[in-house]
């Protein structure tokens, strides 16, 4: 089995949207600049941007990845305005079929692996079997599926979680995935038609070639976002296949049903899952969800690893570690959340899916602290 270090780590799929975020401690006494290769901080935290980007996507950056720490509301507010997300409502675009045959919108993995100077990785976890969550899955209506199109063409996946809005207590609208889930990266673009299908698939309807109609793939409906945001790192840095920009890999979407009764998605799915910031590490023990795509999957069934404590992966040692754990899911389970138990006994999201092995024996999800924090504080807010 080759090591998460010695082979390629590919983004596990795609579909993208709108942006913002920052940097913070990992916990662990990081802070966190820069990512090696692409944008990288110079003498006094200067922040030294590739090359080749659009112009559009510098405005409203700060002057250092440090300085993302301590933006406020209006900060994060005059970013966004720079970087207007734009998703109107196409009625009858998104149907069973077009939904099922979307794929990880990603390119071959290129072979790569963080250099000597990273900071702290560890060995690799041991293999865990993805196993199939049992139907329905409108009992654990906190996982879905987003679906996009990209600016080129084409349709694409990722999973996501309903996750609690501490500004709307209650009547949460909120979504978290991967960040490569809503921007294609480093001189791309924001996915468009994103929409989210909580307990997508949840009788099984659309499974072993049948035809579905679209009240079996989306018992709970089709929430079409309104604004997403994700970190100025992976807009600016991010690609394919694992570097920095990972270690700030998450988005939350803001979504509306459009032929809903007016109900929030909390309301509508009857949950919304706590995230957990800043969760101990060494003291967690992980279950990452998602809808695997690519073979022996085939995206229509909703699994599960129970991955257990976490190991580290980094690729900039200024920024948070990120978490992984052995699992056997493909790409399209990217975005998906990784949950573990809170001292209150409840669960809740620590991470979501980033990257994994070509030989998909193991997945990494970012370490989610004070930066993330602000983003979901700020869309939610919003």
């Amino acid at each position: 089995m080759s090591s998460i270090r010695r082979t390629a780590c590919a983004a596990l799929a795609a579909a993208a949207l709108f942006t913002v975020a920052g940097c913070g401690s990992d916990g662990e006494g990081n802070a966190a600049p820069a990512a090696s290769g692409t944008a990288s901080a110079g003498p006094g935290g200067k922040l030294h941007l590739p090359s080749g980007l659009p112009s559009g996507l510098l405005d409203g950056l700060p002057k250092s990845w440090d300085e993302l720490k301590k933006w406020k509301y209006d900060d994060w507010d005059r970013w966004a305005s720079k970087h207007v997300f734009d998703n109107p409502v196409v009625r009858d675009l998104w149907n069973p079929e077009k939904m099922k045959n979307a794929q990880p919108q990603q390119p071959e993995p290129v072979a790569t692996q963080p250099p000597a100077d990273s900071g702290v990785t560890d060995p690799d976890p041991a293999p865990v079997q993805a196993v199939a969550v049992p139907r329905p899955y409108t009992r654990y209506a906190a996982s879905g599926k987003v679906f996009s199109t990209a600016p080129g063409g084409g349709t694409g996946q990722c999973s996501a979680t309903v996750v609690a809005d501490p500004a709307h207590p209650g009547k949460s609208n909120l979504v978290w995935t991967a960040g490569h889930c809503v921007h294609e990266g480093k001189g791309g673009d924001w996915f468009k038609n994103i929409i989210f299908v909580p307990a997508y698939n949840s009788s099984g309807a659309a499974g072993a070639g049948r035809k579905a109609a679209p009240q079996d793939v989306a018992p709970l409906g089709m929430w079409w976002a309104d604004n997403v945001i994700t970190s100025p790192q992976w807009t600016a840095e991010g690609g394919h296949s694992g570097n920095a920009a990972n270690q700030y890999d998450f988005a939350v979407l803001k979504v509306h049903n459009p032929d809903g009764d007016g109900r929030s998605l909390e309301e509508t799915v009857g949950t919304a899952m706590p995230v957990w910031f800043d969760a101990p590490r060494d003291r967690l023990s992980i279950s990452a969800w998602g809808y695997p795509a690519v073979k022996p999957f085939d995206g229509q069934e909703l699994d599960r690893c129970d991955g257990g404590k976490p190991v580290r992966l980094s690729f900039d040692p200024k920024r948070p570690s990120m978490m992984t754990i052995g699992c056997t899911m493909t790409a399209g389970s990217s975005g998906g959340g990784w949950f573990a138990t809170m001292p209150d006994g409840r669960q809740a999201l620590v991470s979501n899916t980033s990257i994994g092995t070509l030989d998909h024996t193991s997945l990494s999800g970012p370490y989610l602290e004070g930066v993330a924090r602000q983003a979901l504080d700020y869309i939610g807010k919003k």
